[in-house]
């Protein structure tokens, strides 16, 4: 099932990155440069729920869109990190905790897949709300505004990617830790 309609909106996150990063090198105005990317970044995470929903109801699951759909949610979370981080809107050392982690789980669910015991680290509530907090601080620091006149979505961003962080670091030991046995019964 490589051209469902889901997996194409999981491609669809992928295909974003460079048009995201394109659109800070245009040459309009900041505000407006912000705005665009602001927009796609949303409209492209909203693609992360659409495409489930749409696998689950026109019944589409395939193995190959739950492998691509959380390659594609880390490719369009940490390139924005890395913009976020050139543009001075996000700290080095909150884009490196959660890129690190990244690559640290996917190594370790590989890991654990490749010996059997892929359910021990299997996605958790508390992976989905670091994400979900990463989705929301992500589109306040590219807008880096007022909105409404009232919300300095910079600051808000702000203290959100460094919640995002703290989620990070803490599901990373929590899926440790669920590992832990396994790893241990294969390091004897």
């Amino acid at each position: 099932m490589f051209f469902t309609i889901p997996t194409l909106m999981t491609w669809t996150r992928i295909v974003a990155i460079p048009l995201i990063v394109g659109v800070f090198y245009l040459p309009i105005e900041p505000v407006t440069r912000n705005l665009i990317a602001t927009v796609m970044f949303v409209v492209f995470a909203l693609t992360d729920w659409l495409d489930g929903y749409l696998a689950r109801k026109l019944n589409q699951i395939s193995s190959f869109g739950a492998f691509l759909d959380p390659v594609a949610d880390k490719f369009l979370v940490c390139a924005s990190l890395l913009v976020l981080v050139h543009l001075d809107r996000a700290d080095v050392f909150v884009a490196l905790i959660i890129i690190g982690r990244e690559i640290a789980i996917s190594a370790l669910r590989e890991w654990m897949a490749q010996i059997g015991a892929s359910r021990s680290v299997a996605v958790h509530m508390l992976g989905k709300v670091k994400t979900t907090v990463q989705m929301v601080a992500i589109p306040f620091l590219l807008y880096d505004g007022h909105l409404f006149g009232l919300i300095d979505t910079r600051a808000w961003g702000n203290v959100l990617i460094w919640l995002a962080a703290v989620l990070t670091v803490w599901s990373m030991v929590y899926y440790l830790q669920k590992a832990l046995p396994e790893i241990r019964a294969r390091v004897k």
